[in-house]
């Protein structure tokens, strides 16, 4: 196989039932820019969790924990073990699953202060120009953290945006600004505030507070419902201080322990207002990341505290949204793909209590690292894929090495996809895989450090290029950075990524350094090619 094709490989899928096949390739394009309403096409139902570990899940060893919904899907459906998100923090991931891009390419797609402009600019074909143009309804639901408005900090907040969602493909979005621990701290629908409240307009600043203003830092007083561990201490919404100064907002602004039902409620909406035709949703959930203020109907539902209760809320979500599936008469043709945007944090900046009440529990299950970590641990997520329809063995696990930067290729893949040239340059016709007929290895994968060390996984092999920064975060969290000034390699047979071979297997640590080396230049086809 000569994997470059790959990347454009829009062919008949064998393994399809005849009906199928014929609606995988014979689904016209739109005409005049119209969408067309083939109902035959698959709902697609992206299920993205935040800082959701490998380990975070019953299905996949958790302990003190309970996910039914998510194990109920994992039954029915392939629960991956070796799938990875492209990075282990939140913006690079996201960016990199909408636009088959890997986000270091870029130099703009650190993790987003909460006025960011977008980082996906409009002119990108996005995953959801995909489905739209292929006749979908398309949704963005729950976390964004990719930036809105044309410019950073020049938002207006109370007037609509000049820049957001429309233009990248959804027809509707209801979205958090930014994430939960930044402000500010209210819903975005369709462009603009939700629920605006023309008596306390909107000032955002992340760079001095307003006056008279009380923040985390100065007032611990007014913080009823979560204090900071470290950072997070500047202003104060719903007694919890964040990241970034706010002033207003007023009726606009959300109580974190209804953010779930919120953005749940909104989802199942959009699901029973296009049950009649092809919808595409990416359901972003914030549950996991901090600060976590589950709704008091969740508390006390694991023994984990704040963290393992709003793990109990994520798997409501998903229940809520595969219940209403099931009542809609869609579960049987609509491919749901649930996963995380990066590897597990513990202590991530609130006094939650998270780490002290872990207990047997291991976020990231085997993998050394964790979220910001070059390590294993940072990318290592949950992946299971659940479409009654197109998928036969059921109940299944696969190990096939997988990575999210293929999900717009292979998603086009399915639907017959027309992509305009040079759109989703890094992503890869991987359907196969999603839909488990082919156990083949991808020949290699990319993972992205919070400092944008990179590392190259190629079969059982894992090489983490140099860097002389510290071994362990120094801002708050208590996690490994994967850091050395040493080149890394190790065998991926031993999870825990504990000796360092480079200095035993010379011939494959070059190998690999100059995999990493075509793959930056663009020509990692080229390496797969001349093996």
């Amino acid at each position: 196989i000569i994997y470059n094709t790959m990347k454009r490989q829009y062919l008949t899928l064998p393994f399809l039932a005849p009906a199928l096949c014929n609606w995988v390739n014979g689904a016209e394009a739109p005409k005049d820019g119209q969408p067309s309403a083939d109902r035959n096409l698959p709902n697609v139902i992206v299920i993205y969790a935040d800082d959701l570990g490998y380990g975070d899940l019953q299905c996949y060893g958790a302990k003190n924990v309970k996910t039914p919904h998510v194990d109920r899907l994992a039954a029915e459906g392939i629960r991956f073990t070796n799938a990875h998100a492209v990075a282990a923090t939140s913006t690079p991931s996201r960016y990199s699953l909408l636009t088959g891009e890997y986000a270091w390419r870029r130099p703009d797609t650190d993790i987003a202060a909460g006025n960011a402009g977008m980082i996906i600019r409009p002119g990108q074909y996005t995953m959801a120009d995909m489905f739209h143009h292929a006749g979908y309804a398309t949704a963005a639901i729950g976390k964004w953290h990719l930036g809105l408005g044309d410019k950073t900090a020049a938002q207006d907040w109370n007037a609509p945006l000049p820049s957001a969602l429309g233009d990248l493909g959804f027809d509707y979005h209801y979205i958090m600004a930014a994430t939960a621990d930044r402000v500010p701290c209210v819903f975005i629908e369709n462009g603009q505030v939700a629920n605006y409240d023309p008596s306390a307009p909107i000032e955002v600043s992340y760079e001095k507070n307003f006056p008279g203003e009380p923040t985390g830092r100065d007032n611990p007083e007014l913080l009823y419902n979560l204090r900071p561990s470290h950072g997070h201490d500047m202003s104060i919404v719903n007694g919890i201080s964040r990241i970034g100064y706010m002033k207003g907002g007023g009726r606009a602004l959300w109580k974190d322990e209804n953010i779930a039902d919120s953005i749940t409620a909104h989802a199942v909406r959009f699901m029973q207002e296009n049950k009649d035709r092809p919808f595409f949703m990416y359901f972003a959930t914030n549950d996991v990341h901090v600060p976590r203020f589950p709704h008091s109907r969740f508390r006390g539902q694991s023994s984990m505290g704040l963290r393992g209760d709003a793990i109990v809320q994520f798997d409501w979500s998903v229940g809520r949204i595969m219940e209403e599936l099931d009542r809609l008469g869609l579960t049987e043709n609509t491919l749901v793909i649930l996963s995380s945007d990066n590897g597990p944090v513990v202590d991530d900046g609130y006094d939650d209590r998270a780490e002290e009440l872990l207990g047997r529990h291991r976020p990231a299950g085997p993998w050394r690292g964790n979220k910001y970590s070059a390590f294993e641990g940072g990318t290592a997520v949950p992946v299971i894929v659940r479409w009654p329809k197109g998928i036969r063995n059921t109940g299944v696990t696969s190990d096939v090495l997988m990575s999210q930067i293929d999900w717009m290729a292979s998603l086009g893949a399915l639907i017959g996809a027309r992509m305009p040239e040079g759109s989703a340059p890094d992503s890869w016709n991987r359907l196969e895989n999603l839909l488990g007929t082919d156990a083949t290895d991808r020949p290699w994968i990319v993972e992205q450090a919070a400092n944008h060390v990179l590392s190259v996984r190629a079969g059982e092999w894992k090489y983490i290029e140099p860097n002389d920064g510290p071994k362990m975060i120094t801002w708050g969290p208590k996690i490994e950075t994967g850091n050395d000034s040493r080149p890394q390699l190790y065998h991926m047979k031993e999870a825990y990524e504990q000796e360092n071979l480079a200095p035993r297997q010379p011939e494959k640590l070059f190998e690999l350094q100059k995999l990493l080396r075509m793959i930056r230049a663009g020509k990692g086809d080229e390496w797969h090619e001349g093996k």
